[in-house]
């Protein structure tokens, strides 16, 4: 059976499998976009129970050309249930809400409804991309010292493992606040495919199985979680079919009560009892949080305006706030510009060693700036940073025949450049960056486009789960830096009350002629600033397809020694890298993302992972003829 004949077979039994669900008018009724109101969340249709899996394994396909709208993510079944709202008259801002809320069950451990995210948007009736901001935010008992222990930073695994790490969870909220400002459907239809593939369980695959047995000892300090994850003590088996009750009962409540559920609600309640008083295993003690109700009920989403630069004839649009995502990308994509301008040689016309060598200066350089200005506080220059100046200003430590010496010092964004400004001694960023992320991507026949990045930060998040909800816990808070990261210099992202941690989190929107071009974003902790913006240079500057964009092999400078993928370092290539001076280890699987390129009114090109953390899958409502079908590897 081909790939494409395995597509429709599969597409079919899932659309029939959610029609009742899906098959729903459009709602123009405005809603408030404050959280804790249960707005216009009408019970809708009830989700379909049926005995049985949700489906027999669907392929994943890692490229699609097609026309009707397109989606991306790492999960087939969570990418047909995008598809399924776009071929029923639902738009981008619905796909991506409800593709995010199947990920929440069949991608468990990397995000979900107690995790945050960010999500940019690109409205076609108003030719205007707009974000929302997401992210947990730290509760009111939190302070600056709160991850040290005699006045030393806490152990990086102790602090993740515990109440102490949890944050507001934001994307219940964030949900609704896309849904209120660019849907077409009701908030709880959206979720009714989610709650019956948490009813009805669903085919686990190797990604899932090495995830769990990778976070088994975590795992089983907390028996909510060992209860779902390592039934009979073992972590749950590829091939076997996984069923989350608890979950489903957990987006009953959203779909009958809205966000509400969460912020004011039961599922609240539970948050918070959890966070202080940890349920663990017999001889476990863990620290706790602080999370009240009124913490929770505070929670409120940011509308932001987004990060806006141009590169190479595009505009490029991320996210700001308390994203660092936007503005690394923006820079590293105007350094890269900058260095053009330098050597006169453009990025077409380099070979694959200058490719990469531009490529992790500019990132390198990137983050050095992003660690010392970028975080959730006042005042943060991000104009500055995004600045053409302020690239041709730090562009002068370029050199195509070495690299920089590690750490690269950070800039001094302060508008007024003339030549090579000073700068102030490097530090190296946090190692810690959570790996547990997932990115989509949708594009619909109306011309609208969402790039939502979410996340419970590592893989199973603080390890525990919502007793009765069956969802894990993030452990958001350990984004923040423990102390200083250089003593006497202002850091921005210590812990604070209200907080939020920054993130690496990186959806990007690339419009050319002011229409949607490409959209792309990745997972993997601070590499995914690096995966997004290879992503975009990969399409742009080497005529890589969506898909060849994402398989391309990563490099990974983030002012640290770059990391490598094997089949770069130890390549020709990888060889010249280590000439140049690059000093690279390696690492397998560098990101994981997914994009889509608009290749005309109505005409797409979906692209995901063809093998890294066991592919992605890549879907179009109507398939179309041009180019080849690749099949990701399981």
């Amino acid at each position: 059976m081909t790939a494409r004949t395995a597509h429709r077979r599969t597409t079919a039994t899932l659309t029939g499998a959610l029609a009742l669900a899906l098959a729903i008018p459009a709602i123009a009724t405005a809603a408030p976009t404050d959280p804790t109101s249960d707005g216009h969340h009408r019970p809708g249709r009830p989700a379909p129970t049926r005995p049985g899996p949700v489906t027999e394994r669907l392929p994943k396909v890692a490229q699609m050309y097609g026309a009707g709208g397109a989606v991306a993510s790492v999960d087939a079944v969570a990418s047909q249930v995008g598809i399924d709202v776009l071929a029923r008259g639902g738009n981008a801002a619905d796909a991506a809400v409800a593709t995010a809320a199947a990920l929440g069950v069949v991608e468990p451990y990397a995000n979900g409804i107690g995790g945050g995210g960010f999500f940019v948007y690109y409205d076609a009736k108003r030719h205007k991309v707009s974000t929302i901001d997401g992210r947990e935010t730290a509760p009111a008992g939190m302070t600056e010292t709160s991850f040290l222990e005699g006045g030393k930073p806490m152990a990086f695994d102790k602090a993740v493992n515990s109440g102490l790490s949890v944050g507001v969870p934001g994307t219940p909220a964030t949900w609704q606040a896309a849904v209120d400002a660019w849907g077409t459907r009701r908030f709880s239809d959206l979720l009714a495919p989610a709650q019956d593939i948490a009813t009805r369980g669903f085919i686990v695959d190797d990604a899932f199985e090495k995830a769990t047995a990778d976070n088994a000892k975590r795992f089983a300090q907390f028996p909510e979680t060992a209860k779902i994850y390592l039934p009979g003590g073992k972590p749950v088996q590829a091939g076997t079919v996984l069923r989350n009750p608890d979950m489903a009962r957990a987006y009953a409540l959203l779909r009958q009560r809205g966000p509400a559920a969460i912020y004011t609600g039961p599922i609240g309640k539970a948050i918070v009892d959890v966070v202080n008083k940890p349920v663990t295993a017999p001889g476990v003690t863990v620290p706790t949080g602080s999370m009240t109700r009124a913490d929770l009920a505070a929670y409120r989403t940011k509308r932001l305006d987004p990060i806006h630069s141009t590169y190479k004839g595009h505009d490029y649009y991320g996210m700001a706030g308390s994203s660092s995502g936007g503005i690394a990308v923006a820079e590293t994509l105007n350094l890269l510009e900058q260095y053009e301008q330098r050597t006169g040689v453009s990025l077409k016309a380099v070979d694959d060693v200058q490719y990469y060598h531009r490529f992790a200066e500019a990132t390198a350089t990137a983050f050095a700036d992003r660690n010392r200005w970028v975080g959730d506080i006042p005042g943060v220059p991000r104009a500055e940073l995004v600045s053409k100046g302020f690239a041709a200003e730090r562009a002068c430590g370029f050199d195509p025949a070495k690299a920089q010496a590690r750490p690269i010092a950070f800039g001094n964004p302060d508008g007024a450049y003339a030549g090579c400004g000073a700068t102030a001694p490097g530090k190296a960023g946090s190692t810690h960056d959570g790996q547990a992320t997932t990115h989509l991507t949708v594009a619909d026949k109306w011309g609208n486009v969402a790039s939502y990045t979410l996340t419970i930060e590592q893989f199973g998040g603080s390890g525990m789960t919502v007793p009765g909800y069956g969802f894990l816990l993030n452990n958001e808070l350990t984004d923040f830096n423990f102390a200083p990261l250089t003593p006497g210099v202002p850091d921005p992202n210590l812990p604070a009350p209200g907080k939020r941690p920054r993130s690496s989190m990186s959806p990007s929107i690339v419009l050319k002629g002011g229409r949607p071009f490409l959209a792309a974003g990745a997972a993997g902790g601070a590499t995914i600033i690096t995966t997004t913006a290879q992503t975009i240079t990969q399409v742009i500057d080497r005529d890589k397809t969506a898909m060849g964009a994402l398989a391309a092999p990563r490099l990974s400078s983030r002012n640290t020694g770059a990391t490598a993928e094997p089949q770069l370092l130890d390549s020709a290539t990888g060889a010249a890298l280590k000439a140049l001076g690059q000093p690279m280890t390696s690492a397998d699987g560098i990101g994981r993302g997914t994009a889509i390129r608009i290749l005309g009114r109505n005409s797409f090109e979906a692209g995901a992972e063809p093998t890294r953390g066991g592919g992605g899958s890549a879907m179009v409502v109507r398939e179309g003829n041009r180019g080849r079908w690749v099949t990701s590897t399981r």
